[in-house]
């Protein structure tokens, strides 16, 4: 049950942020803020196009890798924090024992 438990964890924790999604539009603009570069070649507008794109761009891909960073902090965490559960619910009984041996010593 507890194994089942975790492998639901590690399974929810990438959808929760959206990781798949964040990998593959990677490079996309941040929230899809772009300028068009109108008709025509005016240098100008060209350079201020090309240049607001390239800055929403650049701050979509931070974010979205902090936000994929962060998921996989939390996977490893998933992971040890499991990992940890699991030993301390196969130590328990042996715990118990030892509970009961030292508290019957204690009595006589």
């Amino acid at each position: 049950m507890i194994i089942k438990a975790w492998r639901n964890y590690l399974v929810f924790n990438p959808t929760y942020f959206s990781m798949p999604a964040l990998a593959r539009t990677l490079f996309s603009y941040w929230r899809q803020y772009h300028y068009s570069y109108g008709r025509g070649f005016d240098p100008q507008r060209y350079f201020e196009a090309f240049t607001f794109n390239m800055i929403s761009r650049v701050l979509g891909a931070l974010i979205r890798l902090f936000l994929l960073f962060l998921g996989a902090v939390v996977e490893v965490f998933i992971v040890v924090g499991g990992f940890l559960i699991l030993l301390i619910w196969l130590i328990l009984p042996l715990l118990l024992i030892a509970g009961l041996v030292a508290g019957f010593n204690l009595v006589i």
